[in-house]
């Protein structure tokens, strides 16, 4: 294909073109090609990142990279790929991490074999802006580059495929230790592909790359939106989230379905003695309060709202009713997962303990944090946020809900399946929160309106009136974050999912339908163009 590809633009100076494919048949017919203007066609058939091994302490020869890398988790690697990916990242000191992804590798040795002033072409997932296991290809390329131009479609390019992409475009900077320059063009469909790449360059709005050294997604924003946060943020006024309060994962059982059960399973089992309220999915919880009454109201609707802590009572204490259930579990060989079978005994969950605020990890609009009246307990789906300054919980829970917040949300944060926004803990004490304690606390009418919410924008204006506006932030400056936000969210949710997608398998260790991707390795080429990943 992208032999192909090379063909059709008929390069005036190209004298050798190298490839790289996994596949031996496929590898077979990338020689057998005729290459443009008399060049030479070199095939590798073998793994790529065995390939850049091996050339790893070779100088930089190549001009150009084309390619598609496959997009595969490190946990799905064969161990010699888990091993090889490794050995990139140390010869190239980077920080490396068992979240990396294939394509994180093939993008960091394609780019090592560039002479300065070549270019790189690559389509790769649109994670690349965000994902956490990037960080050290994101560092790379803006200090390898001299300009790094990413196009950003407004829909999926791939029918058929959950996985959203753009289009990396990369120019290798002669060295030094200035950071590159970074632009993010918005496409609609695929009008402009067929543009001249130095058009495309020219055109582009870059931005200084030491604005944007931790994540990328700042440049999706306005010189004049990027302007309003950083002076904000350096207001006494504006609090990072790590200054308010701790943040602390949730109770990992290492079996939801069994530990967290409906009314009807209590009284099936006789198990009211070990049940206590809990809430951990966006249905427990519609506003940003859970008091009795809500906790009622989910229990009668028949959701899981009783978490089940049997603690360190042996088995054969406990009532008929109580042993039925825990062998029930056994039956299904939950006492063999590997959360519960380092317990003694399997059923003893612990870390349990209630805090004042729960938050979601995922959302689908927006974050917010909840105020926990009913002392429920939470699972890992949900975050227990304790408050550190002298303040009550309900100040915190109030302020976190405004446009400058959601907006840093966006920007920390990541895109799950289906559009949610997920936040690390990482990531949460990084959020930018107003803070004035003084500022009149309404979380009823907070909760209120996320309880009828039925277009988020609309609560976060009023949200903003309650909360910026009366810290003294100009509504020209929050109106503009507003639509900041919206932009943002916007574009989370244009795709129907990228590749960390929920998958029914996925604890199974089958790999989901990205990861069964063909794994096309790379080509290279010699004064012309080359191109990793994608087969020729």
């Amino acid at each position: 294909m992208f032999f192909g590809a090379v063909a059709n633009l008929r390069p005036k100076h190209l004298r050798e073109l190298h490839g790289c494919e996994l596949d031996e048949a496929e590898a077979f017919k990338a020689k057998s090609r005729q290459a443009p203007g008399g060049a030479t066609i070199t095939v590798h058939a073998g793994d790529f990142l065995q390939l850049a091994i091996e050339r790893r302490d070779a100088a930089p020869d190549v001009d150009g990279v084309l390619g598609n890398p496959p997009f595969i988790r490190y946990q799905y690697l064969s161990a010699e790929q888990q091993d090889r990916a490794r050995l990139l990242f140390d010869h190239y000191g980077l920080a490396f991490t068992k979240h990396t992804n294939a394509w994180v590798p093939f993008v960091l040795a394609s780019v090592a074999r560039l002479r300065p002033g070549g270019r790189l072409a690559m389509v790769l997932p649109a994670e690349l802006l965000h994902v956490l296991h990037a960080q050290s290809l994101r560092s790379y390329l803006l200090a390898s580059c001299s300009r790094i131009l990413v196009i950003d479609p407004e829909t999926l390019w791939f029918d058929g495929t959950l996985q959203g992409v753009v289009l990396l475009l990369a120019e290798k900077s002669a060295g030094g230790t200035t950071l590159g320059s970074l632009a993010i063009t918005k496409f609609k469909g695929r009008m402009g592909l067929g543009d001249d790449p130095c058009s495309l360059f020219d055109s582009a709005q870059f931005i200084d790359g030491a604005s944007v050294s931790r994540k990328w997604m700042p440049a999706l924003l306005s010189e004049s939106e990027r302007g309003i946060i950083a002076r904000l943020a350096a207001t006494p006024q504006i609090k990072r989230f790590a200054q308010l309060a701790d943040v602390d994962v949730g109770i990992i059982t290492g079996a939801n379905k069994f530990f967290l059960v409906p009314d009807d399973v209590v009284d099936m089992y006789d198990l009211k003695d070990f049940a206590h309220p809990m809430f951990g999915r966006s249905d427990h919880v519609r506003g940003v309060i859970y008091d009795d009454s809500r906790h009622a109201e989910n229990r009668k609707s028949g959701l899981p709202a009783n978490f089940l802590w049997f603690g360190t009572t042996e088995k054969a204490n406990l009532s008929q009713g109580v042993r039925r259930y825990i062998e029930s579990g056994e039956t299904e060989g939950l006492h063999k997962r590997f959360k519960c079978r380092i317990r003694k005994p399997w059923y003893d969950v612990p870390s349990v303990h209630v805090a004042p605020i729960g938050m979601l990890k995922r959302s689908h609009h927006f974050p917010r944090m909840i105020l926990n009246r009913a002392r429920a307990l939470t699972t890992d789906t949900a975050y227990r946020i304790r408050p550190t300054v002298d303040a009550k919980p309900e100040q915190l829970v109030c302020s976190f809900v405004n446009s400058l917040t959601v907006l840093s949300a966006e920007l920390e944060g990541r895109s799950y399946g289906g559009g949610v926004l997920e936040l690390v803990p990482s990531e949460i004490e990084r959020l930018l929160v107003p803070w004035d304690p003084r500022v009149p606390c309404e979380l009823e009418a907070l909760d209120r309106d996320v309880c009828g919410m039925s277009r988020p924008e609309d609560v976060l204006a009023a949200q903003d009136r309650r909360v910026l506006r009366r810290m003294g932030i100009r509504q020209c400056d929050a109106d503009e974050l507003l639509a900041a936000w919206l932009k943002l969210k916007d574009r989370r949710q244009r795709n129907t999912g990228e590749e960390d997608e929920v998958d029914p398998d996925a604890d199974k260790g089958v790999p989901t339908p990205a990861q069964k991707t063909r794994r096309r390795h790379s080509i290279t080429m010699k004064k012309g163009v080359v191109a990793p990943g994608g087969g020729p």
